[in-house]
């Protein structure tokens, strides 16, 4: 992380041109490794420790990029609980700032979250929607391992770079069948667990016959109480290495520890 004073230095010559040099890192990636350097300008410009970029359909965050295993790992927290900061801001459409997930009311209003995100490392979360006024197509989530405040002149860049990543996700190539951002498909090929999570959702509908949002709880329930992110689960269901029926979920309903009779093949 760079000194504190640079960071609250104002824009001059010698930050232009990194600035345009980061512009260029970003300009010279493939469509799939825009969102991962985005986020890794977001960590030198900001006094965060990392950052993630993720998608959001039908109240699931799907992660395109991050700038470390970390952050990544708090992202995936976010979208196996349905809820967080991030999950927050897509709802909201506005900027959601989890100051110190150690104590206080972002303990009360997110306890679980708050709960894995500092047993993770992380003890300040800010999330800021993208898009526009009218849809948000997903968020870019900061997150830092010491509890604090963004001050105003980092909050105004954040938004920056939060715009420059709605920019250049909306600029990546897709069908021509797809609209715009408020088609959910347009980012399908860079959003793959997207299709992974999906298609195991499915699954466990065909098995229990019930519906979508069923279905998905289902699936992040059954993660949460074995210690496990969505995105994993949905791996073994689509390998047919997990399977949902109705004795497991009786199961499951009652108790979580062990492994259930409804699981064949093992991990």
């Amino acid at each position: 992380m760079r000194p504190r004073d640079e960071q609250r230095g104002e824009p001059g010559p010698e930050r232009g041109g990194a600035g345009d040099a980061r512009a260029d890192r970003v300009r010279g990636a493939g469509p799939a490794d825009v969102p991962g350097q985005l986020c890794d300008v977001a960590v030198e410009l900001l006094p965060v420790t990392g950052a993630s970029v993720s998608l959001h359909s039908d109240g699931l965050p799907v992660q395109l990029g991050a700038s470390s295993a970390q952050a990544a790992y708090v992202t995936e927290i976010q979208a196996t609980l349905g809820d967080g900061p991030c999950q927050s801001a897509a709802e909201s459409g506005t900027p959601v700032l989890a100051r110190d997930l150690t104590a206080g009311r972002d303990v009360l209003r997110w306890p679980v979250f708050a709960q894995q995100a500092t047993a993770a490392g992380v003890q300040a979360v800010y999330s800021l929607p993208l898009g526009n006024d009218t849809v948000c197509v997903g968020t870019l989530d900061l997150y830092r391992d010491t509890p604090g405040d963004l001050t105003d002149r980092d909050l105004r860049t954040a938004r920056l770079v939060a715009g420059m990543m709605t920019v250049a996700l909306m600029a990546l190539p897709r069908d021509e069948e797809t609209g715009g951002p408020e088609d959910d498909q347009w980012l399908s090929g860079l959003a793959t667990d997207h299709n992974l999570v999906y298609q195991a959702t499915g699954m466990i509908m065909a098995q229990l016959a019930i519906g979508t949002d069923e279905a998905l709880a289902r699936l992040r329930a059954h993660a949460f109480a074995y210690g496990r992110t969505a995105l994993d689960v949905s791996r073994d269901v689509v390998a047919h290495r997990l399977r949902f029926d109705a004795d497991f979920n009786a199961d499951f309903d009652g108790e979580s520890d062990g492994e259930s009779d409804g699981e064949s093949d093992g991990d």
